[in-house]
């Protein structure tokens, strides 16, 4: 019994503590209960009462000190180990989509909600559930080892990331402007998205431009009204609206240097007249701009308004341009000098066979807002299974999205040991 007692007083408490991998094994069961009920009862962009009660709750268990009504429905938790170092920021994102999910599960979602005035089906069509409930697995392991920890870590619970409600402003840019990065600082940001066409246990990765700046914009042609039949008589925003949408496309063929990086400007939406023998006195149109770097954001800003009312001109007519239209995010940009620093925590956590450098997407993310503030990183783990082609797993934002929930143990340890490790990196002893 003396021997037993003098080896444990010898003993560090980093040798005693169980590691990052045998915790995350051993609330992989709990991790994937939440996930299930998060799926089960999903809830809309700022309307995330239910979700926001459930991981709040759930964060007070674990003796967090936690604060909700963050941009409507967020919820932050803080962990304080009570010593001196950096404060580090994880985030996922809550709400879900009106999606009418199409899976067979027992733990399918049978929801409905207000969309705009529309009372539509809802689901977690993007993973947004699987994101909660790694972060909540991260912060149980984070609580078992903050003797391990230097410094603060804050759990970002963040609604809204898919867009807020027409007439109201929401996600990551309202909880910047609330504060969520102060009291403390945050010195960096870490969040994952899991990924339906990604191989369950990798992780893709890269440094800049990951995700696309999104800008959507509004263009008016204003013309004169005529009978079809005597066009002359007309100045015809159906035609000048016609050679609009083809110009913009030149602003991404010809006017930037793709070799660096992909961009995007697409019409969405064309509405103009009501008949077939009537030339409208109007069209009005709608689209977006994807951008992966800043150089192409600015030009395409400055070039779109000067060809869209040059090719009117031409046409006699008249044309009002509104860019951005009602929101915007910035590229969803991860820091370079921070991505170094954190890659061998990847490669460590996941394996270097599975750390996959990754193209950039077009696809926009409103963790950009964070990044705009402090360092931050986003990675994509993998929630396909393996005997599953990539071509045939089903779609992000479509009733038949799936993730295997196998792959939020990764996106657990990834959380944890990003937080650990920074902290070990950027803690003066």
């Amino acid at each position: 019994m003396k021997k037993l007692l003098l080896l444990s007083a010898l003993l560090s408490p980093f040798a005693m503590a169980q590691s990052v991998d045998e915790l995350a094994d051993k609330i992989e069961p709990e991790v994937i209960k939440w996930r299930h009920h998060l799926h089960q009862y999903p809830e809309l962009s700022n309307r995330e009462y239910k979700t926001a009660e459930y991981i709040a709750k759930y964060l007070k268990s674990l003796g967090l000190e936690v604060q909700t009504g963050v941009a409507i429905t967020g919820v932050v938790g803080l962990l304080d180990s009570g010593k001196p170092g950096p404060t580090v920021a994880l985030r996922a994102d809550m709400d879900g989509l009106p999606v009418k999910e199409m899976n067979d599960l027992p733990w399918r979602s049978q929801e409905r909600g207000m969309f705009n005035g529309n009372d539509v089906p809802v689901m977690h069509a993007c993973g947004h559930d699987t994101h909660m409930a790694m972060l909540m697995g991260a912060a149980k392991i984070l609580v078992e080892k903050k003797s391990s920890l230097t410094g603060k870590v804050k759990f970002i619970f963040q609604p809204a990331e898919e867009g807020a409600p027409r007439g109201e402003k929401g996600g990551a840019q309202v909880m910047v402007q609330e504060g969520v990065l102060k009291n403390p600082d945050v010195d960096a940001i870490f969040g994952l998205h899991i990924s339906a066409n990604t191989d369950v246990g990798k992780v893709r990765y890269r440094a800049g431009g990951v995700m696309a700046a999104v800008d959507p914009f509004k263009i008016v042609i204003k013309g004169k009204q005529a009978h079809g039949a005597y066009p002359w008589l007309s100045v015809d925003p159906i035609v000048t609206s016609a050679q609009v949408v083809m110009g913009l496309q030149t602003l991404v063929s010809r006017e930037l240097k793709l070799l660096d990086d992909a961009a995007v400007v697409t019409v969405g939406s064309i509405h103009g007249g009501n008949r077939s023998n009537i030339i409208p006195s109007e069209v009005e149109m709608v689209g977006t701009i994807r951008t992966l770097n800043t150089a192409a954001r600015e030009h395409i800003y400055d070039a779109l308004p000067k060809k869209v009312k040059a090719i009117a001109e031409s046409m006699r007519a008249e044309a009002e341009v509104t860019l951005p239209l009602d929101y915007n995010y910035p590229i969803t940009f991860n820091d370079h000098e921070l991505m170094a620093v954190m890659l061998p925590t990847l490669i460590s956590t996941a394996g270097e066979e599975n750390v996959v450098h990754s193209k950039p997407v077009t696809g926009a993310e409103d963790f950009s807002f964070f990044q705009e503030q402090v360092p931050g990183v986003y990675l994509w783990i993998g929630g396909k299974p393996l005997d599953v082609k990539a071509e045939d797993a089903p779609a992000h934002h479509t009733p038949e999205f799936y993730v295997d929930d196998s792959g939020m143990k990764l996106g657990v340890k990834l959380l944890t040991n990003l937080t650990l490790d920074y902290m070990e990196k950027h803690t003066t002893n």
